[in-house]
C-alpha cells in the first residue's frame, strides 16, 4: 500500500481503515483539512489493485484543475478527462469528470450502456458533496448516489454541514455500508479580525479571548453608506491589503459579490508595492511564456495589474486567463486576488488571508445574510498547510450589518444539507426506459428529500403533535353527571329542536284569528309535540348542570381542533408524497404529448430521455418541429444558443442584428414554448424555457469567421460570459450530433457549427 512522507491525522487514518475494509465514506471536515489526501489514498488503492477509480468534481474548473494536477502526479497515461465538451483518454484507469457527466453515466443512453461506462471501476469520489445544497443543480448528487451500483465504493467528500451522520444514514440505507469520518479539527486555526472605516491603517482583533465581541469595534455609519459625506471615500480593499502587507498576512484572497467591484478593488491596489523586483520578473517570464501560447491574451487589460501581484478572478473573465491567475497565485506570484464567491468552491489557490467584503449578499429576492456554511466556505480557504501556524480571515464593516451580527455568524455552526431533488422529464423517461412505474417510484422514494423529510416536516409534525395533546385534553372533560360528548350532543340537537319548534309555534297561534275548527286542531297537535320536546330538555341533566357552558365550549373546541388535524394530517401526506407527485405530473404531461405509451418512452421520448437541458421536452418539440432542419449553420448555432441562454443580466441588446433565418425560427420556437407551457401549467410544473437572442448575433458572427476582438467591442458582457454561453451551445449542439430520431443532414450541420466555434480563446479551458 502507497504510504505518504508525512503523518497522516486520525480522520485520515479512520478513513483509510474504512475504505481497505472495503466500505463507502462520508469524510465531513473543514477546508483545508486534508481531504484531497482522502481522495488520493483511493487513487493509490486502484492503481495497487488495477481497477478504476472516477474523481467528480462540481465545476468544470475544478475537474480541469484536478486532471491538471493528477496528470502531473500520476502520469498522463493514467489520468482521464470527460466534462460537458472535454473527452481525453476516457478509459484511463484515473478519470476526472463533473458529477453531471458521472450521473449522465448512469443513466446510459448516449453515454452507452451502464455496464460499458463502469467497467472495471471499483471506487468514485464525489468532491465537494455538500453541493447538494445547490439550489440548480443539487439534485445530481442525489441521482448519483441512488443509481450508482453498490459494488462501486463511494467515497464523499463534504465540508462541515450539520447533519453529516443523517447524510451516511441515507447513503447507507440506499447504496451500501458506509461510515462517517467526522472532525472539526483545523490543523491550521483561523483568527478573526475587522476592519472598522474609523480605524483605516488597521484591523481590530473581532473577539476577546473569552469569545465576545470586541468593544472598540464601532458600527459603521449609514450617513456615509448613503453618500451624504462630502469628502471623498477611502478604499477599504486598499487600506485592508496594505495592513495585511505590513503585517506580513499576504497572500490573501479578497471575496467580493460583484464582478465589477472585483475589477475596481484590483485597480486601486495597483500601486501598492506587492511584489519584489526579482518576484515581477517570475510573473514577466512566466506570462510571457503562456501568452506565446495563448496569443490572444496579448492584449488583455489586466497584464499591467497582474505584473503588480494583483488581480482578479471572476466569471466574466477568460477561462484562460482565470488558469493564469490560479497558477501564479498558487506560486505565491500574485498577493491578493479579487474573487467572487465561487473561488471558494474548492478550487486549489492556498492563501494565508482572506478577506470578505460583505456578511450579506444580493439574490434575485433581495439582501440577505450569509450562511454559516457559505461563510465557512471562504474563510476556509485561509491558512495553508505546511506553511502558515495561523490562518487569517479580515470581515470588512458595513452600513448593513452591525459588528454583533458578524461575531454572531462567525461563531455559528454549519448549516445542515437541504435535498434538492427534483424529478424532471429525463429523469422520468429514464427511469421508465429502465423500470416499472412502481420500480420507479421505490427508486424516488430512495432520495435524500423523502429520507429527511421528518426534519423538513419538523414544524407541520409539532403542530400535529399540538393538535392531538389539545383534543385529547377536550375529549378527558370529566362531565359529573356521567354523560358523554355524544349524549351532549344529542341534548343540543333536541334542544335546538325545540327552539325551532317553538318560533313556529308563536307564529301559528297568531295565525289562529277566524281559522277553522281543522286550524285549531292542527295547531294543538303541534303545541303538543312542542311541549314533548321541552319536556325531552327537561329530562337531560345538561337543563340545570352548572358546567354546561364550559363543557359546550369544550365540545366546540374539540370539533374545531378536529378539523385543523385533518387538515394538517392532509397536509403532511402531501409534503411526504411531493416528490413521487412531481414524478406522476411530469408523467402526465409526457403522456399528453405523446412520449409515453403504456408508462414507456415512444420513440420521442427516447430521444428526450438522451437529452440534458434546462427542459428537454422543450429541445425535443423544437428538434421535432422541424424548425432546425432548414438553418444554415450560423443560424443554427444562433438558434440554440437563443434557448440555452438564461442571463438575466442580459437584458441591454447589442448592436448587431439577428439573421432573417434565426428570427423566424424563434418565432415558431415560441409558439412551442407557448403550447407546452399551457400544458405544464394544468400538471402544476413550472419548467424554465429560454429563449434569449442577446448572445445570437455574436455567435453568428463568430461562426462566420469574426474576431474576437471586434466581437467583444459589441457588447458589455464579460468575455467568461460570452465563452460560457458559446459553451453551453457547443454542448447542445453535441447532443444533436448523437441523440436518437436526429435527421442526420441537422447533426451534419451542428457538427460544422461545433467546429466553427471552437477556436481560440473558445476552445480554451
Amino acid at each position: 500500500m502507497y504510504k505518504f512522507d508525512f503523518k497522516l491525522d486520525d480522520f485520515q487514518e479512520e478513513a483509510l481503515y474504512y475504505i481497505n475494509e472495503g466500505k463507502s465514506i462520508v469524510v465531513c471536515a473543514p477546508t483545508g483539512a486534508g481531504k484531497t489526501c482522502i481522495a488520493q489514498m483511493a487513487i493509490h488503492k486502484a492503481l495497487d489493485e488495477g481497477v478504476r477509480i472516477f474523481y467528480t468534481t462540481p465545476l468544470k474548473a475544478l475537474s480541469n484543475q484536478k486532471f491538471r494536477d493528477f496528470s502531473d502526479k500520476y502520469g498522463e497515461d493514467k489520468v482521464g478527462l470527460l466534462t460537458g465538451d472535454t473527452s481525453i483518454n476516457r478509459g484511463a484507469q484515473i478519470v476526472v469528470m463533473t458529477t453531471e457527466v458521472f450521473r449522465n453515466m448512469l443513466y446510459g443512453t448516449n453515454f452507452g450502456s451502464v455496464t460499458d461506462n463502469l467497467k472495471d471501476v471499483r471506487y468514485v469520489v464525489l468532491d465537494e458533496v455538500h453541493y447538494m445544497n445547490d439550489e440548480q443543480r443539487g439534485t445530481v448528487w442525489e441521482e448519483s448516489i441512488i443509481y450508482c451500483p453498490t459494488n462501486v465504493q463511494i467515497i464523499a467528500l463534504s465540508a462541515t454541514v450539520a447533519n453529516s451522520q443523517q447524510l451516511t444514514d441515507w447513503i447507507n440505507t440506499v447504496h451500501s455500508r458506509t461510515e462517517l469520518v467526522y472532525t472539526d479539527f483545523r490543523p491550521v486555526p483561523l483568527r478573526y479580525y475587522y476592519y472598522d472605516s474609523s480605524k483605516p491603517f488597521d484591523i481590530l482583533p473581532l473577539l476577546t479571548p473569552d469569545g465576545k465581541l470586541n468593544k472598540k469595534i464601532k458600527p459603521e455609519s449609514r450617513a456615509k453608506a448613503f453618500g451624504r459625506r462630502k469628502a471623498p471615500q477611502r478604499s477599504a480593499a486598499k487600506d485592508i491589503v496594505s495592513v495585511l502587507y505590513k503585517k506580513n498576512m499576504l497572500p490573501a484572497i479578497y471575496f467580493t459579490f460583484s464582478r465589477k467591484k472585483c475589477d475596481e478593488q484590483m485597480e486601486k491596489c495597483a500601486d501598492l508595492c506587492l511584489v519584489t523586483e526579482d518576484e515581477q520578473r517570475q510573473i514577466k517570464t512566466i506570462v510571457d511564456e503562456y501568452i506565446a501560447e495563448n496569443p490572444y491574451l496579448y492584449s488583455n487589460k489586466h497584464l499591467d495589474y497582474i505584473l503588480r501581484g494583483v488581480a482578479s478572478h471572476h466569471a466574466g473573465l477568460l477561462p484562460a486567463w482565470k488558469v493564469l491567475v490560479e497558477k501564479l497565485f498558487q506560486k505565491g506570484l500574485i498577493k491578493v486576488v479579487f474573487a467572487t464567491e465561487t473561488l471558494a468552491a474548492g478550487i486549489n489557490m492556498p492563501a494565508r488571508s482572506t478577506v470578505i467584503s460583505a456578511v450579506s449578499k444580493r439574490t434575485d429576492s433581495g439582501h440577505r445574510m450569509l450562511t454559516a456554511s457559505e461563510f465557512l466556505q471562504m474563510s476556509g480557504r485561509a491558512g495553508r498547510r505546511g506553511m502558515d501556524e495561523v490562518g487569517y480571515v479580515t470581515i470588512v464593516g458595513t452600513a448593513f450589518q452591525s459588528p454583533e451580527e458578524v461575531a454572531e455568524l462567525v461563531k455559528s455552526d454549519a448549516n445542515p444539507l437541504e435535498s434538492r431533488f427534483s424529478p424532471t422529464y429525463s429523469m422520468v423517461l429514464n427511469l421508465l426506459q429502465r423500470f416499472s412505474l412502481e420500480e420507479a417510484k421505490e427508486l424516488i422514494l430512495k432520495s435524500f428529500g423523502y429520507f429527511s423529510s421528518t426534519d423538513r416536516l419538523k414544524p407541520l409534525l409539532a403542530q400535529k403533535q399540538e393538535t392531538d395533546v389539545a383534543i385529547a385534553e377536550f375529549k378527558g372533560f370529566k362531565c359529573e353527571h356521567g354523560l358523554t360528548s355524544d349524549d351532549m350532543a344529542e341534548y343540543n340537537k333536541i334542544k335546538n329542536t325545540y327552539v325551532e319548534y317553538r318560533k313556529i309555534q308563536k307564529t301559528l297561534k297568531k295565525q289562529l284569528k277566524n281559522k277553522s275548527e281543522e286550524h285549531q286542531k292542527e295547531y294543538l297537535e303541534f303545541e303538543a309535540k312542542t311541549k314533548s320536546f321541552l319536556k325531552r330538555v327537561h329530562s337531560f341533566a345538561c337543563d340545570t348542570c352548572r358546567l354546561y357552558r364550559k363543557h359546550a365550549k369544550e365540545i366546540e373546541l374539540l370539533e374545531r381542533f378536529e378539523k385543523r388535524a385533518k387538515k394538517l394530517e392532509k397536509s403532511i401526506e402531501y409534503e411526504k408524497d411531493v416528490y413521487w407527485r412531481k414524478f406522476l405530473n411530469h408523467t402526465y404531461v409526457l403522456e399528453k404529448m405523446g412520449y409515453i405509451e403504456n408508462d414507456y418512452p415512444a420513440q420521442k421520448g427516447k430521444t428526450t430521455a438522451a437529452i440534458r437541458a434546462e427542459n428537454e421536452l422543450f429541445l425535443s418539440e423544437i428538434i421535432f418541429s422541424g424548425v432546425l432542419d432548414t438553418l444554415k449553420i450560423d443560424e443554427l448555432a444562433s438558434v440554440i444558443c437563443a434557448i440555452t441562454t438564461e442571463d438575466l443580466r442580459a437584458d441591454v441588446y447589442p448592436e448587431l442584428p439577428i439573421s432573417k433565418g434565426t428570427r423566424k425560427a424563434l418565432n415558431k420556437i415560441k409558439d412551442i414554448r407557448r403550447r407546452i407551457s399551457v400544458i405544464q401549467r394544468d400538471f402544476d410544473i413550472d419548467t424554465e424555457m429560454y429563449i434569449n437572442s442577446y448572445y445570437s448575433p455574436l455567435i453568428e458572427y463568430w461562426v462566420n469567421g469574426g474576431e474576437w476582438e471586434e466581437l467583444i467591442e459589441q457588447i458589455g458582457a464579460g468575455e467568461g460570459d460570452v465563452v460560457r454561453c458559446f459553451k453551453r451551445t457547443i454542448d447542445v449542439l453535441r447532443q444533436l450530433t448523437v441523440i436518437p430520431n436526429v435527421s442526420e443532414e441537422l447533426a451534419a450541420n451542428a457538427r460544422a457549427a461545433i467546429e466553427a466555434i471552437m477556436r481560440p480563446p473558445v476552445d480554451i479551458d
